[in-house]
């Protein structure tokens, strides 16, 4: 199990727990400006975003060592104008869905318009960022990967959509 505490501005702290017999045995990791935002089909590995929204990692699960963190800049944003969104997870085991966004600041833009957001594809393997993803998203928090290859939007109505990655090498 995996325990994220927020504690507003002053961070995160994240926990594992784990059974040993009837006993659950919690250890906290060592920092306390990480977010879990999805555990990996099969259990080993989770994703977390920096507190600051700067960056996104992927950890060994249940160790939390590091395997792999990406900067905004790593997806072509300009860290000043962008940040990680809290949406994203696990389309498999070694393909990541991250969510970046930010505002626009021109005044011809209605303020309904102003946020903006973009999903991308991250392939564990390689640790590269493969392109951006299509979710049919309405908006950044409207995407949740199931990890086999699918994922859930809304329609317009609030109704759930699953969506099926049909690209080849998934």
């Amino acid at each position: 199990m995996l325990l994220n505490v927020g504690e507003g501005q002053d961070g995160s702290l994240v926990f594992a727990g784990s059974l040993k017999g009837e006993t659950l045995e919690m250890e906290r990791y060592p920092w306390d400006d990480r977010c879990v935002m999805a555990l990996a089909p099969g259990g080993r590995q989770f994703m977390s975003i920096d507190h600051g929204q700067a960056d996104v990692a992927f950890h060994e699960c249940p160790s939390g060592d590091l395997v792999l963190s990406l900067p905004v800049g790593a997806f072509g944003h300009d860290p000043e104008d962008a940040a990680f969104e809290w949406s994203g997870g696990y389309l498999n085991a070694e393909t990541a869905i991250v969510t970046i966004c930010g505002e626009r600041e021109e005044d011809d833009v209605p303020d309904d318009e102003r946020e903006w957001h973009v999903h991308y594809r991250v392939d564990l393997r390689t640790g590269g960022v493969v392109e951006r993803f299509d979710a049919h998203s309405r908006h950044s928090y409207d995407l949740e990967p199931l990890g086999d290859g699918s994922w859930l939007t809304t329609d317009p109505e609030g109704r759930p959509v699953r969506w099926i990655d049909r690209r080849e090498n998934r």
